[in-house]
């Protein structure tokens, strides 16, 4: 099991790899990401970052990807721990840290903030250290 941050999933709907070395693996995500991740990609087409082409083909794959979003009733409140811990303001990247807390499995992000933030609280790791 892997817990997947909304950029991780931004960038598998606009790369022709897809997911890449996380095919095959159960991936989790808090309710939060589908919202955070449709925002990011508009987003990036909004600052023409990518071609009106790639949104729309990144907007269908978005929810083919394969993640589960996975709704737990500890979630909001270990969230709120966490961002409170770690001197975040917002909630949205303690979810992902709250979740894999919660499950006892690695947060996979391209974000290198969160990877040094919250990789005293759990493992964090991107796409490409997964080997198998």
């Amino acid at each position: 099991m892997l817990v997947v941050d909304a950029n991780v999933i931004v960038q598998a709907s606009i790369d022709a790899a897809g997911l890449g070395p996380l095919e095959g693996h159960a991936l989790l995500v808090p309710p939060v990401m589908p919202s955070e991740a449709l925002s990011a990609l508009h987003e990036m087409r909004y600052r023409d970052e990518i071609s009106p082409a790639l949104a729309a083909l990144a907007l269908n794959r978005l929810p083919q990807l394969g993640y589960e979003i996975r709704h737990l009733a500890a979630l909001p409140v270990e969230a709120w721990r966490i961002a409170e811990q770690l001197g975040w303001a917002k909630t949205y990247d303690a979810e992902y840290v709250a979740l894999a807390r919660l499950l006892s499995c690695p947060v996979v992000t391209l974000d290198g903030r969160l990877r040094r933030g919250a990789g005293r609280l759990v493992e964090v790791i991107g796409p490409g250290d997964i080997t198998s």
